[in-house]
């Protein structure tokens, strides 16, 4: 006679596989229509497309570099079997990973510099560079410690941080279709929320989602 609970787990792995594999196909549609953009304003160099950016390009593509590094490499640190299989493999992508966001984080900080945007939508870019760089460094560190649950939980906050761009691409045609002017204090406010918001839905979900797998196997229990 089968086990109930058993039968309960594998439910619920499949349905979390599921999950995952849908959320990462959602990030992974959104990630390349964020890079084809960029790479449709930027490849032409010339002050038209780049703008403001015309005389910082260099700042501005290594901030580039460093953030695709980021988003091209962060999903796969988060595959559950590989990394165990080629643990050297999984090390040294970490680590370019780390790499691409010291980049990215350097780069913001000459673009800061450098930028003639009002002190709100500075100070929201600076924001955002030091989330990353600090959820970053708690996940390096939490491995470095043997911790691997508090590794993940840290490398999943960084790279919800590091697709802030992506998430501010969306947020700013919305603000706009909405009818409301892209004032410097509504692009602070978006550039604050393509951040702060996703990491407070990771919170709330993640909490939701392990009480639900703390109800499910007592539900699934025979009474007596």
């Amino acid at each position: 006679m089968s086990d109930p609970s058993q039968a309960v787990s594998g439910r619920r792995g499949s349905l979390q596989r599921f999950a995952w594999a849908l959320l990462w196909l959602a990030l992974a549609a959104l990630s390349l229509h964020f890079l084809l953009a960029v790479y449709g304003q930027y490849r032409h160099l010339d002050p038209a497309h780049y703008t403001m950016y015309w005389s910082r390009r260099g700042w501005l593509w290594l901030h580039i570099v460093g953030g695709v590094l980021g988003i091209v490499l962060g999903p796969l640190q988060f595959l559950t079997r590989w990394p165990r299989a080629w643990p050297r493999l999984h090390r040294w992508l970490g680590r370019s990973y780390i790499g691409g966001m010291l980049l990215a984080c350097v780069a913001a900080v000459g673009l800061i510099a450098t930028s003639p945007a009002p002190a709100a939508i500075t100070t929201a870019f600076a924001g955002t560079a030091l989330a990353w760089l600090l959820t970053a460094l708690v996940a390096m560190s939490s491995i470095r410690r043997g911790n691997i649950a508090r590794h993940r939980r840290w490398m999943t906050r960084a790279y919800l941080v590091t697709l802030a761009p992506v998430v501010f691409r969306l947020l700013l045609p919305a603000w706009i279709a909405s009818g409301r002017a892209p004032s410097p204090d509504a692009i602070a406010l978006l550039l604050w929320s393509s951040w702060v918001v996703p990491l407070l839905l990771h919170g709330v979900l993640s909490g939701v989602w392990m009480r639900w797998r703390e109800r499910v196997p007592s539900m699934a229990s025979p009474a007596g």
